[in-house]
């Protein structure tokens, strides 16, 4: 519901706060937005070089993320979700209070389907959570993910239709990381997580489909996208073996950027074990 997320959320012409009318979003100066009937707010400005992921990759993703697949990375999100409340300046913990009364806000940058999300937000009972993506199939599904979710439409290249240090944590999964936004809008007291593919991510499927390989400098991108802003405080690889029928797998490559380049035809018809493996890593900012 875009309700909770609302007093978050700045207009992406003049910056100011934002009101609801019956079907669009609108600030004092007369700048206003359409909500789409599936839930999302469009705060794009039309400024969208991109388009995202496409609805046949997110339909496999949504699948793949609903059969429990990823559940152990969910899962990791949590559970660091409930390691940053403890260690918050000046709220007792994500869930129970933030600044001058309002719940605390988690954004979910490049949120997909909604699904890290919702599993977060389950585990802070108060927290109201704020996805953003510029795909818009995977946004009517980001809508619904969570009664407490809401979803906007915007590219994580430009400036965010978010206040200033509001935000008690940013999750970023298999996402762009744009450091100077996420620092922006983050607390100086709060936590930025980010999940990137480990270098044995699929490893199987790499190897015997050609699928693209996890970029050998990928630490070094990611040190770059956002060391000027954030500070390092510890990663975790997370590892599981994943055994995948056949329709799985080749949901699983559907939902990845390799589902461009993959013939058909070269997809397993067998069952397989998959190796999935990522690296959270937690972020706190100068």
């Amino acid at each position: 519901m875009i309700d909770g997320a609302l007093p978050y959320l700045r207009c992406p012409v003049c910056r100011l706060p934002l009101d609801r009318g019956d079907r669009a979003l609108r600030c004092p100066r007369g700048h206003s937005f359409d909500m789409a009937r599936q839930g999302y707010a469009d705060l794009s400005a039309g400024r969208l070089p991109h388009t995202g992921d496409s609805a046949e990759m997110i339909a496999d993703r949504a699948g793949f993320l609903a059969a429990g697949h990823y559940a152990f990375i969910a899962a990791a999100l949590a559970e660091a979700v409930r390691t940053a409340a403890d260690h918050l300046q000046d709220q007792e913990a994500i869930g129970v209070r933030g600044e001058a009364g309002a719940p605390p806000l988690i954004v979910d940058a490049g949120t997909g389907t909604g699904d890290y999300l919702a599993h977060v937000l389950d585990s802070a009972p108060t927290a109201v959570g704020l996805g953003l993506d510029v795909s818009k199939p995977a946004l009517r599904r980001a809508a619904r993910a969570h009664p407490r979710a809401a979803a906007v439409l915007t590219d994580l290249w430009r400036p965010l239709p978010v206040a200033d240090a509001c935000a008690t944590v940013i999750l970023n999964v298999f996402a762009p990381r744009n450091g100077a936004e996420f620092r922006r809008v983050l607390r100086p007291d709060g936590w930025l997580l980010v999940v990137t593919p480990a270098a044995d991510h699929l490893s199987e499927l790499v190897s015997a489909h050609g699928l693209i390989q996890v970029d050998p400098d990928k630490a070094a991108r990611v040190s770059g996208a956002l060391d000027e802003h954030f500070a390092p405080a510890g990663t975790t690889t997370l590892r599981a073996g994943l055994r995948l029928s056949a329709t799985e797998v080749r949901t699983l490559i559907g939902m990845t950027p390799s589902a461009r380049h993959v013939p058909v035809n070269a997809l397993p018809t067998h069952d397989r074990t998959v190796t999935a493996a990522v690296d959270l890593s937690v972020y706190r900012p100068r």
